[in-house]
């Protein structure tokens, strides 16, 4: 087996590593309006921001995210706090550096642009610059790591996997697998053999999934990444499909059911599980609750 990262090893060795849930429901939960820019809250709302990730790790999360998934400067777009990009993302590191403390470390969240290079909407020159003030800026807000998340392109997903690694960070490249008759494509239509081997390639320190998705339709996912890389895994997956009763997004997955896949989940290979959307601090409480004692 090759070189694996310290602060990797170093999780590891007390067996599988729980993160963190879904983090723009629970700031909905703390008054995130609809359609409001949640990475906005860094600057405007701290202590909100911060009461969501220490609810995580007080739940037993032992990697905590940042509220930048979608802090950088093409997804934020016309929004007011674009020019302010760099603070938005070293704000985000810092709150949860400080929720954190010593009980968990801080993997940083770099989510897509949101354009497509294949269609011209965006270009690889614009992505690099974008994506290097991101990881730039959470490196010096303290992250420990960066998580590259819920790509579609391996394209984007290598260049926002180079950026990250610039900092000298570990990385984590995480792809959504919610296309295609199993759902277990990205949108762009890759396989979950591809992306574990392409993103191995890149020179990630762990290989992941999320989103897109129920626990149980990652199981596969988690067997065939495993398949085709030495690499630790990481899975988050959603809380289910979403349903839309009354206008509202539902989702039916209770913890104690997303948590009766813990064994499952590992036996095929994951050693990061967390959850993703429709997800809380109760599923985390529930996935710790089937973890040894050793694993918390």
């Amino acid at each position: 087996m090759s070189h694996v990262a310290p602060l990797i090893a170093e999780l590891l060795a007390d067996g599988t590593v729980l993160t963190d849930g879904a983090w723009g429901t629970e700031l909905q939960g703390q008054g995130l309006a609809i359609g409001e820019m949640p990475d906005a809250w860094n600057l405007s709302q701290p202590d909100r921001v911060e009461a969501v990730a220490r609810a995580y790790v007080e739940a037993g999360s032992r990697v905590i995210l940042t509220n930048t998934f979608r802090a950088n400067r093409i997804a934020l777009g016309e929004h007011a706090i674009a020019s302010r990009v760099a603070d938005v993302n070293r704000a985000g590191a810092e709150i949860s550096r400080r929720a954190a403390g010593d009980r968990a470390k801080v993997f940083a969240s770099m989510g897509p642009s949101g354009k497509l290079l294949m269609t011209g909407q965006v270009d690889e020159d614009t992505l690099r610059a974008t994506f290097d003030e991101q990881a730039r800026a959470l490196a010096e807000g303290g992250a420990d790591a960066i998580v590259v998340e819920t790509m579609a392109d391996l394209v984007e997903a290598r260049i926002a996997v180079e950026a990250a690694k610039a900092t000298g960070l570990p990385v984590v490249g995480c792809m959504v697998f919610d296309s295609g008759k199993k759902r277990d494509h990205t949108m762009m239509g890759v396989t979950p053999e591809q992306a574990a081997e392409e993103m191995t390639r890149y020179g990630v320190d762990v290989v992941g999934a999320n989103c897109g998705t129920g626990v149980e339709d990652y199981i596969p996912i988690c067997r065939s990444l495993s398949s085709a890389t030495w690499l630790p895994i990481w899975i988050k997956a959603n809380a289910g499909i979403p349903q839309i009763e009354d206008g509202e997004v539902v989702y039916r997955t209770t913890p104690q059911s997303f948590a009766g896949h813990l064994d499952a989940l590992v036996e095929a290979g994951a050693r990061f599980v967390g959850g993703c959307c429709g997800t809380n601090p109760k599923f985390i409480e529930a996935l710790a609750a089937r973890l040894p004692a050793s694993g918390r």
